[in-house]
């Protein structure tokens, strides 16, 4: 893929603005089907639906322009915008996979995908084993003879823990195993699975490529045989596709992509530093922090983190992690990230007061999305909740 530099696929690429008026703004093509003037270009377009406009279902002028834009962002030759990140998951794993196959995934991936993993792929004969991903030989040591798919997630959405996608690959493709990584953490600005040999790179639209909490989508991406083989199967039998109006929304959202990721990491690195102040805290997971486990791999694959973050609260009291949680005033409690506003979530939400162990790190964990607020607005609101924590 040629080398495009970001602004210029941000605000120009596949923009044809000479056929709609000059528009800025590219419009929304909110059609369900197009016409042909001859059977002869009716029939081109029956052959090959995923190069023409022929029913929105697979193809549509808005989905192509933003299509195009994520393919060269994450230099890849070709790009899926499906309706949500787990039918991505979902897609793009069914695509590469038969009855009897085994996957490979790393431990405790999205929650979406470990269901699909434990509860819809068995029905078909099809097995997963969970590796921490921590230890490339974990990987060889679980590849079998029928092993054609290994399924990453680096870094993954609450402790952070990376792959080396370099290694995996590597490893991969001596064994012919698809490889396919979630991207969602660092998006295509920050980290290029591709570039290491990844197959498949996925992410959820929904997070900050659309960045406005108004759009749920997903992207894939990879070579132009991948996309075409999943196209027309998975993609067009689910009928997975996201709409006009969904697309015309994420190339708006795109536009303000490299500024809301600056802003936002520059502010998560700011509450991180705050919270590592505090004595409620016993410990903050952040990839771009200084004292990150695996700073060394984060410097290697990634230029960049983002607004999310976790920690781990001292407290082994059930009811003080709610006492924080319900304390605050301005961050809110919802699930995503990705979006002008803070969230929270503690792990807690998850599990009942009896299901809660004490001395379980994880089960006093808090994921923290820090948005485009002023750092100093949030740090405070942050001082509110914890000082609702008696001790």
């Amino acid at each position: 893929m040629e080398n495009i530099p970001v602004s210029e696929i941000i605000n120009e690429l596949g923009e044809d603005r000479e056929k709609y008026f000059n528009a800025v703004a590219p419009p929304i093509f909110q059609t369900s089907n197009f016409a042909f003037e001859s059977v002869s270009d009716f029939r081109k377009a029956l052959k090959d639906e995923a190069s023409a406009f022929l029913y929105s279902r697979g193809n549509n002028p808005s989905l192509a322009i933003l299509q195009k834009k994520l393919a060269a962002l994450s230099h890849a030759e070709a790009c899926l915008v499906l309706n949500s990140g787990a039918g991505a998951i979902f897609v793009s794993v069914l695509a590469n996979v038969k009855s009897g196959d085994h996957i490979i995934s790393v431990e405790n991936p999205y929650s979406w995908a470990k269901k699909m993993f434990d509860n819809v792929l068995p029905r078909f004969g099809i097995t997963t084993t969970y590796v921490d991903g921590r230890d490339v030989t974990e990987f060889k040591k679980s590849i079998r003879p029928n092993t054609t798919l290994i399924y990453l997630e680096s870094p993954n959405s609450w402790t952070f823990y990376l792959q080396d996608l370099k290694a995996v690959a590597d490893l991969a493709k001596q064994h012919h195993i698809v490889t396919i990584c979630d991207n969602s953490y660092c998006t295509p600005l920050y980290q290029k699975p591709i570039d290491l040999g990844i197959d498949i790179t996925l992410q959820s639209a929904t997070k900050y490529i659309n960045g406005h909490s108004d759009v749920v989508a997903g992207v894939l991406c990879g070579t132009k045989a991948m996309m075409g083989k999943i196209f027309i199967s998975e993609y067009m039998n689910l009928g997975i596709g996201t709409t006009p109006f969904n697309a015309w929304l994420m190339v708006r959202g795109l536009r303000t992509l490299q500024v809301r990721m600056e802003r936002v990491s520059q502010n998560a690195a700011k509450v991180v530093e705050f919270l590592k102040t505090r004595n409620e805290v016993e410990s903050v997971s952040f990839p771009m922090d200084k004292d990150f486990p695996q700073k060394e791999l984060v410097q290697k694959q990634m230029t960049g983190g983002g607004g999310l973050l976790s920690f781990v609260l001292k407290t082994k009291d059930f009811n003080q992690i709610e006492s924080f949680c319900n304390g605050l005033n301005h961050i809110l409690m919802a699930v995503s990230w990705g979006g002008h506003e803070s969230l929270i979530i503690p792990a807690i939400s998850s599990i009942s007061p009896d299901e809660f162990h004490p001395e379980n790190p994880e089960h006093r964990r808090l994921r923290l999305y820090i948005g485009l607020e002023d750092p100093d607005y949030l740090t405070e609101d942050l001082k509110t909740g914890l000082s609702k924590m008696s001790y």
